[in-house]
């Protein structure tokens, strides 16, 4: 099938604007794209995609394909070590499909500009552009600044344990972390400078049991309540200069066993959504120092706040492209990536991830083909 695009435009490193026609590996990067619709990859049953991955990298001469469970690598031949490294990231796994869906989710369609399928959007148009784009600069005779590796991850829709949790680590053992990363997500080709992170707290208030009739005990709702009130409105010394003040908010309560027992016990869950200001760790113990009442234990603490300095060269080098800055309201694997600078940017719109009938734009694959290239070569350091 010949796919035509219309002509896109956008600010190249010398701030001319640049006209982009039909990118050649446009077809290419579609085709994979529909294999990989194709194929039901929920989170932790990834393997058939991940064989996709790995048998299309080496088939299209990459370089040395390498394997973590679902997770597929390659590092660009012209290795240099006194180059930084750059990660050019995106996720394969997908959510399970929505029950409001009207079409086949794993059948992917093509009408007018739009392809549709699970995975489109989210992330599979960014795995591919990246994926095109690593191709065309590691075997184009440039020479970059930095030096690329491909991570195609796994796992990212539920954060487990064998996606970016366990490939960071790899790295490290192999001495191989990488110095800065891009992370392909739907953004609309518009840089994600920060996100911020996740706490879940499960929160215990004790009282004591009673007779409601005599008025005797001591009711755990109503100590729980008071620690929500502060919780509420909880104000901190520091505040992010990029996400603004933290974010705490009571979603679930439960307590009682009948109507006229008063409650020896309150259960609450607590939503903290974090920023740079504090490391988690930090916010869990602000929290519990600040409740009069209640035990607050977290779930994990692993997912932190991801900022990149407006300095960096790769913000630097997106806004010399005429490309627009923003906070991103979506968590990605930019929260597993503790001290690594990223950059989260990728064709296709946030709005559509996790929804029914999911599409990605061609047109958007087509930008992003010209887009990511560019966003490379103009990094300096």
């Amino acid at each position: 099938m010949q796919i035509r695009i219309a002509s896109k435009r956008f600010r190249n490193n010398h701030n001319k604007m640049i006209a982009s026609d039909k990118h050649p590996g446009l077809d290419e990067a579609v085709a994979l794209l529909q294999r990989l619709i194709s194929t039901p990859s929920p989170s932790r049953e990834e393997t058939a995609t991940a064989d996709i991955w790995e048998e299309w990298l080496q088939s299209h001469g990459a370089g040395n394909v390498e394997r973590l469970h679902n997770n597929v690598f390659v590092l660009a031949e012209d290795f240099d070590p006194t180059r930084p490294t750059l990660m050019l990231n995106s996720h394969h796994d997908t959510v399970r499909p929505t029950a409001s869906y009207t079409r086949n989710p794993y059948q992917p369609s093509i009408e007018g500009d739009r392809l549709y399928g699970l995975g489109s959007n989210d992330a599979g148009a960014s795995g591919v552009a990246l994926a095109m784009s690593f191709l065309e600069l590691s075997k184009g005779g440039h020479r970059l600044p930095v030096n690329l590796m491909l991570a195609i991850t796994s796992a990212e829709e539920v954060m487990g344990e064998l996606g970016m949790r366990a490939f960071l680590p790899y790295l490290a053992e192999q001495g191989m972390t990488p110095d800065m990363v891009i992370v392909g997500e739907p953004t609309g080709m518009q840089p994600a400078v920060a996100e911020r992170g996740l706490l879940v707290l499960d929160a215990i208030t004790e009282g004591k049991s009673g007779h409601a009739a005599r008025n005797e005990g001591i009711n755990a709702i109503y100590r729980a309540l008071e620690d929500i009130e502060i919780l509420r409105n909880i104000r901190t010394d520091k505040v992010s200069e990029t996400l603004g003040p933290l974010r705490v908010n009571v979603t679930m309560i439960n307590a009682g066993t009948q109507h006229n027992v008063v409650p020896d016990r309150c259960s609450y869950v607590v939503d903290v959504r974090t920023t740079d200001s504090y490391t988690n760790e930090e916010t869990v113990e602000l929290l519990r120092d600040a409740v009069r009442w209640s035990t607050l234990t977290p779930r994990s603490t692993r997912v932190h706040a991801s900022v990149i300095s407006e300095s960096h060269p790769l913000v630097k080098s997106a806004c010399s492209l005429g490309l627009t800055p923003f906070v991103s309201p979506t968590t990605s694997d930019m929260a597993l990536m503790h001290g690594i600078p990223s950059l989260k940017i990728g064709p296709g719109e946030s709005s559509r991830s996790h929804t029914a009938d999911e599409f990605v734009k061609i047109s958007e694959i087509n930008e992003a083909l010209f887009i990511y290239p560019e966003l490379i070569k103009g990094l300096q350091q």
